[in-house]
């Protein structure tokens, strides 16, 4: 009898588990990055390739790292919201300039603006496997002590940046 059970118990988990993934949202993949530091680099800058940038430079501020490209129509979407964010000095934005050309990244920011104090150029990628970057755009909030504190999958969106990443940052700015 319980042999024949068996085969039916293991069918229901299994049938349990598919129900419940209907209902995860597929943007809200966890990174195991949350929470541990931040990758350290240091890569070329892309207004001056003789200088670097490397995240030490942002200890002691909590700061966003966008990974985006200017052949990425999400990057695109979402540059308006921070252009705008960037103006209001609210928090630090780098850039990670992903597996783009240079030339083309610099005139994509030329005609629509440079939300980012630094851009940092990840030509080949290696950076972006070091934060678990799958696809741009993804923005990463950094804390004070160099920490990974949230992952925004995909473009951020007014949503995202009133309900997630702003009183996020707040709140890592009054620690």
């Amino acid at each position: 009898m319980k042999r024949a059970l068996l085969p039916l118990i293991i069918f229901l988990v299994v049938v349990g588990f598919l129900f419940k993934g209907l209902f995860l949202n597929p943007r809200e993949v966890p990174s195991p990055l949350v929470g541990k530091p931040a990758p350290q680099f240091s890569l070329a800058r892309l207004d001056a390739a003789d200088k670097t940038f490397s995240p030490k430079e942002m200890l002691g501020k909590v700061w966003l790292l966008n990974a985006w490209a200017s052949w990425c129509a999400a990057c695109k979407d979402e540059h308006p919201l921070l252009v705008e964010l960037s103006k209001s000095d609210f928090v630090p934005i780098v850039g990670l300039d992903y597996k783009d050309s240079s030339q083309d990244a610099q005139q994509w920011l030329e005609q629509a603006g440079n939300p980012y104090v630094v851009n940092a150029v990840d030509t080949n990628g290696r950076v972006g496997i070091d934060y678990g970057v799958y696809g741009v755009p993804e923005t990463y909030v950094i804390d004070k002590k160099g920490s990974i504190a949230y992952k925004q999958i995909g473009p951020i969106t007014i949503e995202a940046l009133r309900d997630k990443i702003v009183p996020l940052v707040k709140q890592l700015q009054a620690q």
